[in-house]
């Protein structure tokens, strides 16, 4: 029977080992990765790691919308993110996410899974927000690899809102996130004159009709985001003098207003 502890206790020393020696190796460089659709809450959640001598040394949860405002860790310091209201613990997202970041770089643990039913976490002094979908995305952003260096000089999340309304009643909003000085999401959208649901929001739900063979707005504004992640810079996007463009496939919408924003949001970038 001690035979028997003594190896239980050595097996689990060494499966210790491994783990800590596997998160110990992880590659330096940043990590990105983010939600897939949408969330309920209109919310779509990112993560950047960056990773330095094997070791996080600096973790960012935040996220874009689908209402056409500022990241999330813009909006709720900002005050309008509004989780203040309904918190037990009288604390804002920005500063909950600050917590579980903070978490994260103390204990290195990237397989943390002591999550309650609704998501959240009693391990975390100054966190009672679902948590779960944070550790997700940490794992994606590891799974994923490194982000290859950009030519950008800043890193972080940048956003620009045309100056005035277009004849159909909206204002074109970008908002780009960067990593490692390159792109790695676009968030193009509309904000309506009148208040209400956003151009994206409004296609979603089939109140902005365009009725093109290509698809509703919906459809094809991640097509034109996809192809400024991947032209890295929106002065590459061809656009003629219709407003519209050839160089993206599936899209018929004009982009010039979209093109517009996001080189003012990208100057701060620079």
């Amino acid at each position: 029977m001690k035979k028997s502890i003594v190896a239980l206790l050595a097996l689990c020393t060494i499966f210790s080992v491994v783990s800590v020696s596997a998160q110990a190796k992880l590659k330096d460089g940043f990590y990105f990765a983010e939600d897939t659709a949408f969330q309920s809450s209109g919310w779509k959640d990112q993560v950047v790691l960056e990773v330095k001598g094997g070791k996080i040394i600096a973790a960012t949860w935040n996220g874009i919308n689908n209402k056409g405002a500022e990241d999330k860790k813009t909006e709720s310091t900002a005050g309008r993110y509004g989780m203040i209201k309904g918190s037990k613990i009288a604390k804002e997202w920005h500063e909950q996410a600050a917590a579980v970041e903070k978490y994260l770089i103390d204990t290195q643990d990237t397989a943390f899974s002591k999550f309650t039913a609704t998501g959240s976490t009693d391990a975390i002094s100054g966190a009672t927000l679902g948590v779960k979908g944070f550790y997700d995305l940490v794992k994606a952003a590891i799974a994923a690899g490194t982000v290859s260096k950009g030519s950008y000089k800043n890193n972080g999340w940048f956003y620009a809102k045309a100056p005035a309304f277009d004849k159909s009643g909206y204002a074109a909003t970008a908002l780009i996130t960067i990593v490692n000085g390159r792109i790695v999401s676009v968030n193009w959208n509309g904000i309506n004159k009148a208040g209400g649901d956003t151009k994206f929001v409004r296609a979603v739900k089939g109140v902005y009709k365009m009725n093109a063979k290509q698809g509703e707005w919906n459809v094809q504004a991640p097509r034109v985001e996809a192809a400024l992640i991947k032209a890295q810079d929106p002065a590459k996007i061809a656009v003629k003098a219709d407003g519209k463009t050839d160089a993206i496939s599936g899209v018929s919408v004009t982009i010039d207003d979209f093109i517009a924003v996001a080189v003012e949001a990208l100057k701060a970038a620079k």
